[in-house]
């Protein structure tokens, strides 16, 4: 058995301890909008609910580990005391992940992961459309537990209003959890689906994705690709050049062969058959090997 005393090991070692013990974490997706109204998402598992009458939900946006700086969702809930959160599924967590990119402040998450801001009824801040069940919250408390490196701060949120998508429930009115289709988070880059196990998605942590919003128009409507695909797509940092294109289409005769002759359609399922075996370069390459 290792023996651990928390305040002997640095703490990024024991942030990896403790959250690949501690798990699996539900997703708070979070929506604020800072004094300006600049709007901001990022998601955050140190996150559950903690009450039903009040009806309250709990997440920790924590001080940088690295350098001590604060989220800008920590910011922004300290000027306007609103958010909205929203329950991840499968079917945006590539977004979801693209959305924890560490962009400038003032960068709006919306726009690079491509997902969409639903006007929320009760406060400020944005719902994302895509999730299946989004809360409108009040601020009505955030509490720091401490002032240095890796410190949570619970930011405490009252629930003003709810929407479910009526997809993700039974034929009872219930949410069913197979139709919802949660994931959530483990250790390290691994997160678990509520019904299917566990699954990688590479953390942006070390690079800044272009975002879903510099992908050409052409690709972005695809009828072909998901919000995941596009997720994997803007979370490049630079796009294949000409030279290594050229090499591509020399090398992959199947490429070759249907350049000139076939539709977008067949290259979109082409570059999606790379996708699916997480080989986002030769994707990319597929895409833009017709421009």
């Amino acid at each position: 058995m290792l023996t651990i005393d928390p305040k002997e090991i640095p703490v990024p070692q024991l942030f990896a301890h403790l959250t690949g013990a501690v798990g699996p974490r539900p997703i708070a997706f979070a929506s604020t909008v800072d004094k300006d109204g600049n709007v901001n998402l990022a998601p955050f598992s140190f996150f559950n609910v903690f009450g039903a009458n009040p009806p309250i939900l709990v997440y920790s946006p924590s001080r940088s580990g690295r350098d001590n700086t604060t989220k800008h969702t920590l910011d922004n809930v300290l000027e306007v005391p609103e958010c909205t959160v929203n329950i991840v599924n499968y079917a945006m967590v590539q977004q979801m992940s693209l959305a924890s990119t560490a962009y400038a402040k003032g960068v709006n998450e919306f726009t690079k992961s491509g997902l969409t801001e639903k006007p929320s009824e009760m406060v400020q801040p944005p719902c994302v459309a895509e999730a299946p069940v989004q809360f409108e919250c009040k601020v009505i408390e955030v509490k720091p537990l401490g002032d240095q490196g890796g410190a949570g701060n619970l930011v405490i949120c009252e629930i003003l209003k709810m929407h479910i998508n009526e997809d993700v429930l039974d034929a009872h009115g219930a949410i069913d959890p197979l139709k919802i289709d949660q994931v959530s988070r483990m250790g390290a880059n691994w997160y678990s689906r509520a019904k299917d196990g566990l699954f990688e998605v590479p953390k942006p942590v070390l690079r800044t994705g272009i975002g879903v919003d510099m992908i050409p128009q052409e690709i972005r409507n695809s009828t072909i690709l998901t919000g995941n695909d596009l997720g994997m797509l803007g979370n490049v940092e630079q796009l294949p050049t000409e030279d290594e294109i050229s090499n591509f289409i020399a090398q992959h005769e199947d490429v070759r062969t249907n350049l000139a002759t076939a539709s977008e359609e067949t290259m979109h399922k082409m570059a999606k058959e790379y996708l699916d075996k997480k080989n986002v370069d030769n994707a990319w390459r597929v895409l833009l090997a017709k421009r």
